[in-house]
C-alpha cells in the first residue's frame, strides 16, 4: 500500500462531493475548463480509474520478458557450434544458421533486441505510474487539507440538509480543487503519451531480415568428420 492508496478513502469523498457541485458545469472563464474539455471526465471519476494501476504487474511482466531473452541466448549458444560435417549440404545448413543467428540475435531488430525493448519499456512504465501515483497523492494531500475542502464539504452538507443548496463560493472551491487534481492526472497522462512515442520505434514488429536460402543440395557426397 503506497501513499495514494492511504488517501484513496478520504480523497475519494472529496472528489465526490466535488463531482456533485460540478455536475452542472464550472463557474464561466474558471481555468478548469480546458482541462474539462480536453479529458472529458471530473476529477473523482478520474482518480477512481487511476487507482487501478500499480507498477508492480508492469514491473513483473518486465522480468518476465528477460526470462524470454535467457532462453534466446540459449538457442543461439546452440547454432554457434559449427557443424562437424562438410559438404553442399553443409555449407547450405551454415548459411541458413548465419542468417537464423542475426535474425535472432544481433542488433535491435533481432528477436532478442525487440524482448529487451518490451523489457525496458515496461519498466518505463512501472517507473511512469510509481511517480504518477506519488504527484497525485501529494495533490490529493494538498486539497484535504486546503480551505477550499472546507467550502465544498460546506456547500454539500447545506445541500444534503435541504439548505438553499450550494453557493457560488462552494462551486468555485469546488472547480479549484478539480483544476489542481485534473493537471496532475494531465501531466501524468502526457508522460504516458511521452513514453509510447519514444518506445515505438523499439517495439515495432520484427520481420525476418536474412535472405532465403534454397534447398540442401544432394548431388554430392557428404562427408561427415
Amino acid at each position: 500500500m503506497d501513499a495514494l492508496d492511504r488517501l484513496a478513502e478520504p480523497g475519494l469523498d472529496l472528489l465526490d462531493r466535488v463531482d456533485t457541485l460540478l455536475a452542472g458545469g464550472a463557474p464561466e472563464g474558471h481555468r478548469l475548463w480546458p482541462l474539462l474539455r480536453r479529458m472529458q471526465v471530473l476529477p473523482g471519476d478520474a482518480v477512481r480509474g487511476f487507482l487501478d494501476l500499480h507498477p508492480a504487474p508492469l514491473a513483473g511482466a518486465g522480468h518476465a520478458v528477460r526470462g524470454l531473452v535467457r532462453a534466446y541466448d540459449e538457442v543461439s549458444r546452440t547454432l554457434t557450434d559449427p557443424a562437424a560435417w562438410s559438404g553442399p549440404a553443409a555449407s547450405a545448413y551454415d548459411q541458413a544458421r548465419a542468417v537464423l543467428l542475426r535474425h535472432l540475435d544481433e542488433g535491435p531488430e533481432s528477436l532478442v533486441g525487440r524482448l529487451e525493448a518490451t523489457a525496458g519499456y515496461a519498466d518505463a512504465l512501472a517507473d511512469w505510474v510509481e511517480g504518477s501515483r506519488l504527484a497525485l497523492a501529494r495533490a490529493l494531500a494538498d486539497v484535504l487539507g486546503s480551505a477550499e475542502a472546507v467550502r465544498v464539504r460546506a456547500a454539500t452538507a447545506t445541500a444534503t440538509t435541504g439548505g438553499a443548496g450550494p453557493g457560488g463560493a462552494g462551486l468555485l472551491a469546488a472547480a479549484d480543487i478539480a483544476h489542481r487534481v485534473l493537471a496532475v492526472l494531465g501531466v501524468a497522462y502526457d508522460g504516458a503519451e511521452t513514453l509510447l512515442r519514444q518506445w515505438s520505434p523499439s517495439l515495432a514488429e520484427t520481420t525476418w531480415r536474412g535472405s532465403t536460402v534454397g534447398g540442401p543440395y544432394h548431388g554430392s557426397p557428404l562427408r561427415v568428420r
